[in-house]
């Protein structure tokens, strides 16, 4: 019953923009932990950015001053605004809901490529 899609991902330049968008059904967003992970061919997945209930972002250093993590609680969505794109920041881009009610309750979505290069 509990989707998240991811969308928004695609073929951009060194220096470009994308903006993923992470919408769920089945559950109130507003009150889970939305967060972004990305994982490369070979390495592990690695936490990108979060954002909070209340609103409060985190950011991997990696992406620290490029990337932009924000909600839309009336339209159920998390959206990661990506610029000054690397080829480094090639990936699979997932997005996760982390909620504490009556017990821990992880979701996680298909995952979107991203994908940065000349």
């Amino acid at each position: 019953q509990v989707q998240l899609v991811e969308s928004g991902g695609g073929l951009v330049q060194p220096g470009g923009s994308l903006r993923l968008s992470c919408a769920a059904s089945g559950i109130i967003f507003s009150i889970s932990d939305g967060g972004w992970y990305r994982q490369a061919p070979g390495k592990q997945r690695e936490l990108v950015a979060v954002i909070t209930s209340n609103g409060r972002p985190n950011y991997a250093d990696s992406v620290k001053g490029r990337f932009t993590v924000s909600r839309d609680n009336a339209k159920n969505t998390v959206y990661l605004q990506m610029n000054s794109l690397k080829p480094e920041d090639t990936a699979v881009y997932y997005c996760n809901s982390r909620t504490v009610v009556a017990g821990l309750h992880v979701y996680w979505g298909q995952g979107t490529q991203v994908t940065v290069s000349s």
